[in-house]
């Protein structure tokens, strides 16, 4: 016992002495403060300054103190936040450091401002540009930890790169619907992004948030582990899910790991032989938008498709045809064109019996009530975007050649988010 409370005495003067000695760095650094070295806290940044290094002000040091004497812990710290978007309304659902009095402002600048509101000692420098493959580096080279809360995949493989090629590990996570994940990449001889995904998938086959929706609480749920992991890797604790995924169930309100494979030795960044030397065009390497915002699909030749003013043209001239809606249930509830049918993606992508009988019904009770005797008849998809109708309409032309030959099948380009920009704007856009 004896042994225990001079080992505890002991960790306690080292404590005081560095106290001491942060002290009277904060004490030189509230100096330079007065002779306009200091940044401003939430000045919007929009090229990349060097940074120097900050110590604590004795404000912080007792704001703190709870953290800081555990022993893990360090002392030092700058907050950089990147986002190129500015505050929609859309975000308020689930980025709670936005207000409704942001929404139009730099996403960057609303945080900071958020993060200094509650603590005005923070240094919390807004990035208010887009990330790409020529200023990341000079970027990241200046903070110690990347946290990639991206929500597309030219940026993932672009934060990874970057991150391998200046030696930062990167707590990466996500969240869709009512699910997350959660990894550390290149940390301590673990796997980078591009050990577990070498390729990036298709454009068509990626879903985010803009599509497939998301539960709030989700991405806060994940954020706060990601904050802890970034407190873990900073005091040298390391962290707990290096060379391994956390995956969040929020529905069955569950955690499970994942083991990750290791590092791989074909890797083409983070291998002893890499081929990716320097960082590259991320978009044309995905094919894709660096940008969290609905892609833009291409599947279809112009004559497979119509303008949402065509369209409107058939309403006006009352001529028959059939309009399918292959949202969710839960987005067609949201709202919904008139008159038209609804069958799911994903019945069709099964090719599910009773959904077919469905369309093929009301095809001929349609084409009955008009009289129509024409060879072909039009049907017409429909969705949010403009992308999954797309892909309907795919579907539907390869059973032409099955039951469904007499169809003519035309997706109606942008969607219904389209038809209420350019046609109703009374019509709900979610």
């Amino acid at each position: 016992m004896e042994a225990e409370i001079a080992r505890l005495r002991d960790e306690l003067a080292k404590k005081e002495q560095e106290v001491e000695r942060l002290k009277a760095a904060a004490a030189r650094l509230h100096q330079n403060s007065h002779s306009g070295n200091m940044f401003t806290l939430v000045k919007q940044v929009t090229e990349i300054p060097i940074l120097e290094e900050k110590s604590l002000s004795n404000e912080e040091i007792m704001r703190y103190s709870r953290q800081l004497i555990i022993p893990e812990i360090g002392v030092k710290g700058r907050l950089g936040l990147l986002d190129y978007d500015e505050v929609e309304l859309s975000n308020l659902q689930r980025q709670v450091l936005h207000a409704e009095d942001k929404v139009g402002m730099s996403k960057a600048l609303s945080a900071a401002t958020a993060i200094n509101r509650l603590n005005s000692n923070v240094e919390c420098l807004p990035y208010h540009f887009q990330l790409n493959f020529k200023n990341a580096t000079q970027l990241i080279q200046q903070y110690d930890i990347v946290v990639d809360c991206s929500d597309n995949v030219p940026t993932r493989y672009l934060v990874n790169d970057a991150c391998v090629l200046n030696g930062k590990p990167l707590v990466s996570a996500s969240a869709l619907r009512m699910e997350g994940q959660l990894t550390v990449y290149n940390y301590n001889g673990g796997p980078c992004y591009r050990c577990l995904f070498p390729k990036p998938p298709p454009p068509e086959t990626v879903t985010n948030c803009s599509d497939g929706g998301v539960l709030g609480v989700v991405p806060g749920i994940m954020g706060c582990i990601q904050a802890l992991e970034v407190l873990k890797i900073a005091s040298g604790i390391g962290p707990s899910y290096s060379q391994q995924m956390l995956v969040f169930d929020a529905l069955e309100a569950r955690f499970r790991t994942i083991k990750l494979r290791q590092k791989q030795p074909t890797c083409a960044v983070c291998s002893e032989n890499p081929t990716v030397k320097d960082l590259i065009d991320y978009e044309m390497f995905c094919d894709s938008a660096a940008t969290d915002q609905c892609q833009t699909l291409n599947l279809l030749t112009g004559e497979q498709r119509i303008t949402v003013q065509e369209y409107k043209c058939l309403l006006d001239e009352d001529i028959p045809h059939v309009l399918v809606d292959v949202r969710p249930p839960v987005e067609v509830d949201i709202c919904h064109l008139p008159n038209s049918i609804y069958i799911p993606l994903t019945e069709l992508e099964e090719r599910t019996v009773e959904y077919m009988k469905h369309l093929q019904n009301n095809i001929n009770e349609r084409r009955c009530k008009a009289g129509s005797d024409k060879v072909t008849f039009p049907v017409y998809v429909i969705c949010k975007q403009g992308n999954d109708s797309q892909k309907a309409v795919k579907i539907l032309q390869e059973m032409l050649n099955n039951e469904l030959c007499s169809l003519s099948v035309k997706d109606i380009r942008g969607g219904l988010m389209t038809w209420a920009r350019m046609i109703d704007p009374t019509f709900p856009q979610y």
